[in-house]
């Protein structure tokens, strides 16, 4: 048996591809397929000596592992003793080194956004989408910032370009964040993914929305705002992604929904045209708008 590539075979079977395994022991850092080039949110942490045992994992998604080379009923009450033991070492290494990645990518996100100004009304992708900045900023590069928070925090910043490209500060903590856009009524708040999807429900039914960002993160922060806000009527206005296998939108605010006893609001595109795949209340507001338009 080899025991690096069996380790390496868990670690695809999880989803985080083939990286290169230096197997002494310390954590390392890897690019997961699927993430942006040169993105370091994958980890592993593999031991030889003895009974060979790893743990791998990732810091985006929040998959984790661990793998042995001897199954569970194998083991002596020893080796199971010091399998824990390197696991728990592991994760140790990697709280710490994602602490550490974290705090660094705040300190820099708080700098990009005191430097940067209030997002420009005619931006392109805030005319195409029709909508209101809502506080959000702009660099000199074009870029519209979009804070990612946790309360009073500010631990990422997402960038939205001209053309509607989306990418997150390198490093910052996402998961568990939010943006909140305020509005006059305060008995209902709207969760939704996207920044675009819930500043056109703030603006087109007048309450309170908060941005997730994307449909991973939506159990995560309707469950803060539950906590926040214990007696306000939540809906989760999730993205209906129809052209997506298992419809990751629709089901993540479901599940969301269900968690926190609150509303599930979802886009039916029924009878709209669907050349341009549309998913989110956006696309709804969009298509409704130019349907009404055509009738007049």
């Amino acid at each position: 048996m080899n025991a690096i590539t069996d380790f390496i075979d868990a670690m695809s079977q999880a989803g985080l591809g083939t990286p290169d395994i230096i197997p002494d022991g310390n954590l390392h850092r890897f690019t997961v397929p699927g993430d942006r080039p040169g993105s370091l949110n994958g980890y592993y942490v593999l031991h030889l000596d003895g009974v060979a045992a790893g743990a791998y994992g990732s810091w985006k998604t929040g998959i984790s592992g661990t793998w042995s080379a001897r199954s569970r009923n194998q083991l002596t009450a020893a080796e199971k003793a010091r399998i824990l033991a390197i696991v728990a070492s592991g994760k140790r290494k990697q709280e710490a080194e994602r602490t550490k990645t974290h705090g660094a990518a705040a300190v820099r996100a708080s700098s990009l956004w005191s430097a940067a100004r209030p997002a420009d009304p005619h931006h392109p992708y805030l005319v195409a989408k029709g909508i209101h900045p809502h506080g959000i900023r702009q660099n000199e590069r074009g870029q519209l910032l979009v804070p990612v928070t946790q309360g009073e925090r500010l631990t990422s910043i997402q960038f939205i370009g001209t053309d509607g490209s989306k990418l997150f500060l390198s490093g910052g903590q996402v998961a568990g964040g939010y943006f909140e856009i305020e509005a006059t009524q305060g008995d209902t708040l709207l969760i939704g993914e996207g920044f675009a999807t819930v500043a056109t429900l703030v603006e087109e039914i007048g309450h309170s929305g908060v941005v997730a960002f994307n449909a991973g993160n939506l159990l995560a922060v309707a469950k803060t705002m539950r906590r926040l806000y214990p007696d306000t009527r939540i809906v989760i206005c999730g993205d209906n992604d129809q052209w997506t296998l298992g419809n990751p939108g629709a089901t993540k605010a479901r599940a969301a929904a269900v968690a926190i006893k609150a509303k599930l609001f979802l886009p039916d595109f029924a009878g709209m045209d669907l050349t341009t795949k549309p998913t989110d209340w956006n696309d709804w507001y969009h298509q409704t708008a130019a349907k009404a338009r055509r009738a007049a």
